[in-house]
This record gives C-alpha cells, sequence and structure tokens, in this order.
C-alpha cells in the first residue's frame, strides 16, 4: 500500500500554513533555499511529490510532478531541509542539488536594471506598458492601442495592434500568462520591436503582410506580483478562500476544462479555478481574441523546456489539421536551431509535456478553429527555467523570431491565411 505508506510520512511532517509571501507586502527572499533536480522513476515517489505540491509548506516546485520517468526541479527552504533529507531516503528520491542558494540565482535574473527600455534586463509592467505608449507615439499610423482584457485588481490587460495596411490575417501573439515566466513578456516584446525596426527582408515582409495582435503580459496581477512580492508566483491573484489565491490562467479556458492535468485544491499551482472562466483575465480575453478579423495565427508564449507545441493538452488523439501543424512546426524548430544551437522538441501539449486540458491554446483551436495555433515553451531545458539570466533574453527572442517567420510562411503555402 505505497500510496498510505507516503500520506502516512505527510500527515506526521507537512502541515499547511499561510505562506509569508500573503500576509507580508515586502519582497520575499529565498535565502540559502536550494534547489533539487529529481528524477521520478516510481509511482511512489510520483505520489509523494504531488501529495508535497498540494499540502506544501517550505516546498515549491519550479516544474510540476506529473508523469513517471520525468525530471522536476523542487525548492526546499532551509527549515525543510531535515525534513527532505528523510523523505530523500526513505522514498529513494536520489536528489541532486542543482542550486545551493536561490536567492543567489533570483539577484543574477534582477541584474541590468536600466533607465531605458531594453532588452539586457527584464522589465516591470510598468516599464512595459510606459514603452507601448512610446510606440503608439513614435508609429501613429501602424500601432494603435488594445485593451484585451481586464484583471481582478483592476489592471488593463494591455497591447497593441500593429498593421501596416487594411486587409491582412491577424497573428495574435500572448506572452506571460504565467506570471512568473518573465522570458516570455521579454521575447514578446523584442519581437514587437524587431516588426517595427528591423530591416531583414524576411521581418519586413511578416511585419507588413499580417495584422499583429500582441499582448506582453496576459496575466498583469501575477506578473506585478512576482516582481514586489514573490518571485516564484505563477497564477492570478484572485482570492480562493482565507489561504489560497489565484487560479492556474492556463487552466481555466473553457475548452475541455478538468479533463486532465489540473487540481482542484485553491492553492495548487495548477489550481483550474471553480469553473470555467472564472477568472476575469481568461473572460474577458477570450472575448477579445473572439473579436479579432480574420485570426489565422495564434502564439503563446510560455519558459520552460524548448518545446514547440501543438493543441491538444487533453488527449493525445491528432487533431484534424495535426500533420499540417507537425510538419509546419518540425521546419520551424530546424530554423531556430539554425541561429544558436538551441534543440526544440515538436509535438502535441499532452504527447510532449504533460496531460494538461483547458488551456488558451486548446480554447483557440477547440472554439474559435483558428488554423495555425503554436505554444512554447522557451529556454531553457531545466539549468535556469523560468529564472532564466537576462543575458540570454536576446538570443532567446532572436531564434524564435527566426521560428516564427517559418511558421508564418509555411502556413501561407498551406493556404492558411
Amino acid at each position: 500500500m505505497a500510496s498510505i505508506s507516503v500520506v502516512g510520512v505527510l500527515v506526521c511532517c507537512l502541515l499547511a500554513t499561510l505562506s509569508p509571501a500573503l500576509v507580508q507586502a515586502e519582497m520575499a527572499r529565498y535565502d540559502n533555499y536550494r534547489v533539487y533536480k529529481l528524477n521520478i522513476g516510481s509511482v511512489e515517489q510520483l505520489q509523494l511529490l504531488q501529495l508535497i505540491e498540494h499540502h506544501s509548506d517550505g516546498y515549491t516546485f519550479l516544474s510540476d510532478p506529473v508523469n513517471l520517468n520525468t525530471t522536476v526541479k523542487l525548492v526546499v527552504a532551509p527549515h525543510k531541509a531535515a525534513e527532505f533529507a528523510e523523505f530523500n531516503q526513505r522514498f529513494s528520491l536520489n536528489a541532486e542539488v542543482a542550486f545551493e542558494n536561490l536567492q543567489a540565482l533570483i539577484d543574477r535574473q534582477l541584474r541590468g536594471r536600466r533607465e531605458t527600455f531594453g532588452w539586457t534586463a527584464y522589465q516591470t509592467l510598468e516599464d512595459i506598458y510606459a514603452w507601448l505608449d512610446t510606440l503608439i507615439e513614435q508609429y501613429p499610423d501602424v500601432v494603435s492601442p488594445i485593451v484585451a482584457g481586464e484583471s481582478y485588481e483592476g489592471r488593463e490587460i494591455r497591447g497593441v495592434k500593429v498593421s501596416y495596411k487594411q486587409g491582412n490575417p491577424a497573428v495574435f501573439m500572448e506572452g506571460t500568462i504565467h506570471a512568473r515566466e518573465w522570458i516570455s513578456a521579454a521575447t514578446v516584446t523584442w519581437m514587437m520591436n524587431a516588426l517595427l525596426t528591423s530591416e531583414d527582408l524576411a521581418v519586413r515582409n511578416i511585419a507588413e503582410n499580417y495584422d499583429w495582435y500582441v499582448v506582453p503580459v496576459a496575466n498583469p496581477d501575477g506578473y506585478v506580483y512576482t516582481h514586489t512580492t514573490t518571485r516564484l508566483w505563477r497564477k492570478t491573484r484572485s482570492r480562493q478562500n482565507v489561504l489560497c489565491y489565484g487560479a492556474d490562467p492556463n487552466r481555466n479556458w473553457d475548452y475541455k476544462f478538468n479533463q486532465g492535468g489540473t487540481s482542484t485544491i485553491p492553492c495548487s499551482d495548477t489550481f483550474s479555478g471553480p469553473s470555467p472562466f472564472s477568472e476575469i483575465e481568461t473572460r474577458t480575453l477570450s472575448e477579445y481574441i473572439r473579436s479579432i478579423p480574420n485570426l489565422s495565427t495564434y502564439l503563446d508564449f510560455h519558459a520552460s523546456g524548448q518545446l514547440l507545441m501543438i493543441p491538444y493538452g487533453h488527449t493525445t488523439e491528432p487533431l484534424d489539421n495535426y500533420y499540417e501543424l507537425m510538419e509546419i512546426g518540425t521546419k520551424a524548430a530546424a530554423k531556430l536551431q539554425e541561429r544558436h544551437g538551441s534543440i526544440y522538441k515538436v509535438g502535441n501539449i499532452a504527447e510532449i509535456i504533460y496531460v494538461a486540458s483547458g488551456s488558451s491554446l486548446d480554447w483557440v483551436k477547440g472554439t474559435l478553429q483558428t488554423p495555425l495555433t503554436f505554444a512554447y515553451e522557451l529556454r531553457d531545458t531545466g539549468e535556469y527555467g523560468f529564472l532564466l539570466p537576462p543575458e540570454q533574453i536576446i538570443p532567446t527572442a532572436e531564434e524564435t523570431l527566426d521560428s516564427v517567420i517559418v511558421i508564418l510562411e509555411e502556413g501561407k503555402a498551406m493556404g492558411y491565411h
């Protein structure tokens, strides 16, 4: 009875309490928090890690413990070191220390702040929104403001439309639906800047022959929270109960809701919400996407894992244009690799990462029947995860844009636009 033994250990050792980040407005620190790398090799190990995830106090997963024969990273607070050592021995976890001090990693990511907007550092929401205003002023005939939704705390989900002429097919590009994945917003803003400033002929072609609807931060409350309070926050900031805040905004869409890869526990990072579109962010964003005329392409950016994914997340059964999207994705990944050598895997979400229902990608494909639908898990493959150092922003964005060009060119050749 492996599951009973796991539960017994956790009942004795794990007491769910309020996180300091929920009761303090100051930035949480992670001094001497260790990050461990764990290979999940047995059902008993998987059950243990899932129970830790759901009832944790002093533990945070940087990647979800979902499947056997996968690798995850787990943050362990100093006061949990002895307890984790016991788990490690009892369940033969063979944990390896990936980072001795998580705070040092976070400090490295916060380096390089600049007075002017750029891509040698990660930017705050305020910086990003101010930059959008600058673009609107600098390119009044090309760039126009959009409000794609609103947040629980009353923020606008802002973006811009980039359009050089009427009648173009539309591309919707979205970043940072998961708050802690900062490389997503940075990559989206860099690519948007390239659409306006690059002289490369291939970039100019896609810039001027598509209408671009670009939302750098789809989860503004959560993104702000990662800059002001808890760097590791993932969800929205809606209040669920006295202890738990937020839902996973990429499990909350009204397509195959709660059909795998979600949690019904409000404190879990993958909590899907009490109902489809319970989160104002997903509800209002979906309404905006539905309103876009001639939408041919949807691109969603996450971190990390170096994956280029197509729908669906609830099943491995091929969608209607599975083989066409796989062909396009394979060519895009090959082009991406050419610039800096980054290797991306291509496949259905449920095939190459894990079952995850209720995502924005699945909703856009399943509900709107948008033909070209891709989600990226950007750099890297596990060393830093979503705590990617800022010096990797520009290389990540450069190679990603190379692949986006291929997606649009190949999609056009197949008649999708």
